[in-house]
C-alpha cells in the first residue's frame, strides 16, 4: 500500500508505480486460474479486473494458436487450425449466451469488449487455415498483434507484431469497449507498431469519420498505455506545445493530434524540433535531457502520432 505522506510529487510517482505493480499482480493472477479447458470462463471473468482478463484471453489465444500451427508443420495433425477454429466459435457462442442473462454494467461491458477481440481472433485462425499456414514465421501470422508470457529474466507480457516487440505497459485503463477490428486496422496497427519501434511517430490520413484517432487510441489501450488525444488549432504556439511535450516524455504517453494541418507553418517547424530532440534522446537511451532549457526525465513509452484531413 502506499501512504499519503512526503512530497506529493514523491507519493504521486509511489501510486503510479503501484498502479503498475498491482495491475502485474492480477495479470499474473488471472493467468494461473485460466480454466483447463478453455471454455468455462463464466467464474473466471468475474473473478478478476476487466484489463488483466482481456490481456490473459490474448495470451492464451497466441498460444493456443501457435501450438495448432506447430501440429500443422510436425504432421500430427493436419487440421488443427480448423479445429480450433471450432474451439473459437464455441468460446464465441458460450460469450454471447452470458449477454443474454442478467449482468451488471460492468460485466457486461467486459464480455462485450471480450467477443469483439475474440471474433477478431476466430477471423484469425480462418484466414490462417484457408492459407494454409504451417510455419510460425509465416507473414500471415507474425503480422498480427500476438501477445506472449515471457519467461526467464524477462517474466511478463511482451507484445509482438512483424519484426516489433513492446513489454506490456499496465497503465490503468479502466473497464472500456474495444474497438472492432478490420483489415484495414491491422494494416493501421502494423505501419504504427512499426514506426514506434523504430522511435518515430505516425500520421493516418483520410476522410473525416473513418477512425483514426479511434484507431491509435485502440492500439495504445492494446499496450496498455496511456494515450492523450489533442484538438489542434491555429492558436497553438510552440510554447504551449513544449510544456505538452514535456508531460509526455516525463510520463511515458501517447499523445494524438488531431487535424494537426490546422497549425500555423511558422509554428509547425519549431513543434517538428521539438519532437526531434525527444526522440533523439530515445535513441541515445538516456534517463534525462535537455528541453526547452529544462532537464527532463525521460520515460520511452513515448509516442506522438497526428491526424490530418485532406483539404
Amino acid at each position: 500500500s502506499v501512504m499519503a505522506e512526503g512530497a506529493v510529487e514523491t507519493w504521486l510517482s509511489n501510486i503510479e508505480n503501484m498502479m503498475r505493480v498491482s495491475l502485474r499482480d492480477h495479470t499474473v493472477l488471472a493467468r494461473e486460474e485460466y480454466p483447463q479447458d478453455g471454455l468455462d470462463r463464466t467464474a473466471w471473468i468475474m473473478s478478476c479486473p476487466a484489463q488483466p482478463i482481456l490481456v490473459v484471453d490474448l495470451i492464451m489465444w497466441t498460444q493456443a494458436t501457435e501450438e495448432a500451427i506447430m501440429k500443422v508443420n510436425r504432421g500430427d495433425q493436419a487440421d488443427a487450425l480448423k479445429l480450433f477454429h471450432s474451439f473459437c466459435i464455441e468460446q464465441i457462442n458460450r460469450m454471447v449466451e452470458l449477454t443474454r442473462g442478467e449482468l451488471d454494467e460492468l460485466s457486461r461491458t467486459l464480455i462485450c469488449a471480450m467477443i469483439v477481440l475474440d471474433v477478431h481472433n476466430r477471423d484469425v485462425v480462418n484466414q490462417l487455415y484457408t492459407r494454409n499456414v504451417s510455419d510460425l514465421n509465416d507473414f500471415e501470422w507474425t503480422k498480427q498483434l500476438r501477445y506472449y508470457w515471457e519467461l526467464g529474466e524477462v517474466n511478463d507480457c511482451v507484445v509482438r507484431q512483424t519484426n516489433t516487440r513492446f513489454v506490456y505497459s499496465y497503465e490503468y485503463l479502466g473497464n472500456g469497449p474495444r474497438l472492432v477490428i478490420t483489415p484495414l486496422t491491422d494494416k493501421c496497427y502494423m505501419t504504427l507498431t512499426g514506426a514506434h519501434h523504430l522511435n518515430y511517430g505516425g500520421a493516418p490520413q483520410g476522410p473525416a469519420g473513418t477512425g483514426k484517432t479511434e484507431t491509435t487510441k485502440d492500439l495504445a489501450k492494446a499496450l496498455a498505455i496511456q494515450c492523450v488525444v489533442f484538438n489542434c488549432s491555429d492558436g497553438l504556439d510552440y510554447k504551449i506545445m513544449g510544456r505538452f511535450f514535456c508531460g509526455l516524455a516525463h510520463a511515458g504517453a501517447w499523445s494524438c493530434f488531431d487535424e494537426f494541418n490546422r497549425i500555423d507553418i511558422e509554428v509547425l517547424s519549431v513543434i517538428a524540433q521539438q519532437i526531434m530532440t525527444i526522440q533523439n534522446a530515445i535513441r541515445q537511451k538516456v534517463e534525462n535531457f535537455e528541453f526547452e532549457g529544462k532537464t527532463v526525465p525521460l520515460n520511452h513509452r513515448f509516442g506522438v502520432f497526428i491526424t490530418m484531413n485532406p483539404g
